[in-house]
């Protein structure tokens, strides 16, 4: 007579892996070849239906390019990857963008550093005067740049017109390197293909192509970030997010996020000192300016990006907050209040439940800035820059990092035996 036993065994249970892509050669080629016939696409689309010169331009070029990528990746198995990235770059940046600089063709933002670049080194300020302002008729005269945005202008303003001392050839620059930074600092692997495939997408080869001023930003963003993220570093953090800063209002809401993030996670001391540490940049870099010149940096910088002045600025893509400020005078204030309750609601948020993780804290500054686009009064779809390039350098980031990489407010898990996940009945005899 057989004797039934019950034993109760640990067991494994399947846990759902996210795909172990440590380098954009390990994506499956299918996937590959989608993403650049999907780049290739938008490219497409863009040159039918732009209006626009330089878009039309660079989207004749990137479609070409992008199309050859997907033929690479399908024609070379071992090396097609890496075939692909260089032909997406070469296609959909660098042709473009050299033509574009050779014959000075750009949008009115490049001819706006150069402007405030002469200024800084003629006049030692890179705004124009608010009586200069006040009989301005074209918005170019306005610079609603922070002062550290000027220093890529520099190179033209001291050796003169050529493509080398285009400011978008040194937006680029300082995006590759920021950029790649970025992805170290936060783990990944395989920095310069991830990297060069950012870098040949659509989202910042068309900035960088055509105007680019939001590129630095976006990378000093991610450099800050994942200075929090490994190994916590918050005095680089703060010195990263504090140049992003001092180049663009739109790197202040990283600012608020981050040092939230610091101060629940980190505790008071590393808050302070991740704050004081870009404050200090800003002080460094904008107070001089505010000092000596407070008129003129409030309406470039403030009055003026809110469609307060009496030019308006030539961001003019139709999202909602555009929309209502051209409805008049009470329009733009309903869009400026709008704004203001977004921003309020945002920070609510992160007081109420504040991000614990640099996560968390990139998804609610993701939201945060796409709400504030979505209702800014002087707005336009190459903002989205920053919530689309912020979520591809946290993706990137949370794909392809080490394995010993962990999140620093993760705690250690505890030692001792395996819990049984369910029962499992055996039969002895």
């Amino acid at each position: 007579m057989s004797l039934l036993t019950l034993r109760q065994v640990p067991v494994k249970c399947p846990v759902p892996r996210w795909p172990d892509w440590q380098s954009p050669a390990k994506i499956p080629r299918r996937w590959m070849v989608v993403t650049f016939t999907a780049c290739a696409a938008f490219a497409l689309a863009m040159a039918l239906v732009t209006t626009n010169e330089l878009h039309r331009i660079w989207g004749i070029f990137a479609a070409c390019a992008y199309l050859a990528a997907a033929m690479a990746v399908l024609a070379w198995k071992a090396r097609g990857v890496d075939m692909a990235l260089l032909v997406s770059l070469g296609g959909a940046l660098a042709a473009p963008l050299s033509l574009m600089a050779e014959d000075y063709m750009h949008q009115p933002e490049v001819q706006v550093i150069d402007q405030s670049a002469e200024m800084l080194i003629h006049h030692g300020t890179p705004y124009a005067t608010p009586t200069v302002l006040a009989a301005a008729h074209s918005p170019n005269v306005f610079d609603p740049y922070l002062p550290f945005m000027t220093v890529f202008g520099i190179p033209r303003a001291l050796l003169g017109f050529a493509p080398i001392t285009d400011p978008r050839i040194w937006f680029g620059v300082g995006f590759v390197i920021v950029f790649a930074l970025a992805l170290a600092a936060a783990g990944a692997r395989d920095v310069i293909r991830w990297t060069a495939l950012v870098t040949a997408s659509p989202v910042i080869a068309f900035s960088l192509t055509v105007g680019g001023t939001d590129v630095p930003v976006l990378a000093c963003q991610c450099l800050g970030l994942a200075l929090l993220w490994r190994r916590p570093r918050h005095l680089l953090a703060g010195l990263a997010l504090g140049a992003a800063a001092t180049m663009k209002a739109t790197a202040w809401p990283a600012l608020i996020v981050a040092a939230i993030l610091v101060a629940i996670r980190d505790g008071r001391r590393a808050a302070v000192i991740t704050s004081a540490a870009a404050l200090a940049v800003v002080a460094v870099v904008v107070g001089p300016v505010a000092a000596v010149w407070p008129g003129a940096l409030v309406q470039n910088t403030i009055t003026f990006p809110l469609g307060l002045a009496s030019v308006k600025s030539a961001a003019v893509s139709p999202l909602p907050g555009r929309l209502l400020a051209e409805t008049g005078h009470i329009g733009r204030l309903f869009a400026v209040g709008l704004l203001a309750l977004a921003g309020l609601s945002v920070i609510l948020s992160l007081v109420v439940r504040p991000p614990r993780t640099v996560p968390a804290a990139t998804w609610r500054l993701i939201i945060g800035l796409s709400l504030m686009f979505v209702l800014a009064p002087a707005t336009r779809f190459g903002y989205f820059v920053y919530p689309v390039g912020l979520l591809a350098w946290l993706e990137i980031a949370s794909l392809s990092r080490s394995k010993a990489g962990t999140e620093r407010s993760r705690p250690p898990p505890r030692a001792g035996p395996p819990r049984a996940a369910g029962p499992v009945w055996e039969h002895a005899y």
